[in-house]
């Protein structure tokens, strides 16, 4: 809990509100003032390059819309709830977005406010009203509770949470750093396989796989309790990997019966076929798993085609476009298991598909350690924050 004085976020400014300039006025769009959209917002500081549309004094007074001066914090409360930016320049913004003007630089070190107001974003997320967009109002952002401390100790904050934060923006950008050499290397080694540049013979992924099986047509009865038996949702394949640690659970003979056709193992290659469709994972793990519904999983023949290259190939362009081309449905997107069995594939030499595994492998092990910074880097900001704010 903290040990300072609070005072409402209400208090502390002046809230003004934002507006979109009517489209039928095209001239409105060829002015100088930086219009922002939520979309800007997320930096500690933004300017007027940040902005993608300019627009004229005239859009201004006849619109909703109004010059924020400088200096002032600007919170998304749709389409982006939570995001938070202190604006350098004079700016207008949209409708979805409140600023607070007026703040007295003598009480309140802005970067301060900024992390206070992020310190609230699962709040937020309870907040949130409306049938389509959803958002929070005005309301709900006045009455948070901001702790006061002296302003040198608000400084002192706000520059221990900057370092945390800067720290762990560098971790993911050595993550995503990782994943676009895994991409890089597998174009290097095989080439663009949507005009299949290097000429590889192709074949229908049910020649490379020993078995393909779906999941069972029906949701598994799941339990309270941890067991050794889990569930994987669509929402456990992303990006690569398989979590087995956010799962559902369930007893021995359910799983035995969910699993009567087959037992994913180390090594299956996973695709959800709605909700999201055409996300992938490969299973490293020896727990005992099951598939849950709209997932499919491939057990390559590892004679013929590596699990890791068959796992990239599926992320690639080339495959992908496949799916989009296979999937049906006018809103919700989806592949029906009979088309799970019609994809093509490129079968370059094994022996170049193992290379590319290895390479992968060295890869991952130091995506492992960076991920593992990430955490803790994560989890003493976290710490930070609930020290700070709490």
């Amino acid at each position: 809990m903290s040990k300072w004085e609070k005072v409402k976020l209400g208090d502390i400014g002046e809230f003004k509100s934002g507006g979109t300039p009517t489209r039928n006025k095209p001239e409105y769009f060829e002015g100088e003032i930086p219009w922002i959209t939520t979309t800007s917002l997320g930096k500690t500081f933004i300017e007027g390059a940040d902005a993608t549309v300019f627009i004229s004094q005239e859009a201004v007074l006849n619109s909703a819309t109004k010059i924020i001066s400088k200096n002032s914090i600007m919170i998304g409360t749709r389409v982006g709830v939570g995001k938070v930016s202190i604006n350098t320049v004079p700016m207008c913004t949209s409708q979805d977005i409140i600023s607070i003007e007026n703040i007295d630089n003598g009480q309140f070190y802005k970067p301060y406010i900024l992390h206070c107001i992020k310190s609230y974003s699962q709040y937020f997320d309870t907040q949130k009203r409306g049938a389509t967009i959803q958002g929070i109002n005005s309301g709900v952002l006045k009455s948070i509770d901001i702790p006061q401390p002296p302003l040198e100790i608000q400084k002192q904050i706000a520059k221990t949470l900057d370092t945390a934060a800067e720290l762990l923006a560098i971790r993911k950008q050595q993550l995503a750093e990782l994943d676009n050499l895994i991409k890089a290397t597998f174009y290097d080694m095989f080439g663009d396989l949507t005009t299949n540049e290097k000429k590889w013979n192709s074949t229908s992924i049910v020649d490379v796989c020993t078995e393909i099986v779906d999941c069972v047509n029906k949701t598994a009865p799941i339990i309270d309790e941890i067991s050794p038996y889990k569930m994987l949702r669509t929402t456990n394949i992303k990006k690569g990997y398989v979590d087995t640690r956010n799962v559902n659970y369930v007893d021995e003979q359910t799983f035995q019966k969910w699993t009567r056709r087959s037992v994913p193992k180390r090594g299956d290659v996973l695709l959800t076929r709605e909700a999201p469709i055409g996300e992938t994972g490969i299973i490293e793990s020896d727990d005992f798993l099951f598939l849950g519904q709209r997932i499919v999983s491939y057990r390559a023949n590892n004679s013929i085609i590596d699990s890791l290259f068959l796992m990239y190939h599926m992320q690639s362009e080339y495959f992908q476009d496949q799916i989009r081309r296979l999937a049906r449905g006018s809103t919700v997107k989806h592949l029906s298991v009979p088309e799970c069995n019609l994809f093509v594939v490129y079968v370059p030499p094994i022996e170049l598909q193992t290379q590319f595994a290895n390479i992968v492998t060295k890869i991952e092990e130091q995506k492992a350690l960076v991920k593992k910074a990430i955490d803790e880097t994560q989890y003493l900001f976290n710490s930070l924050m609930s020290e700070y704010f709490e």
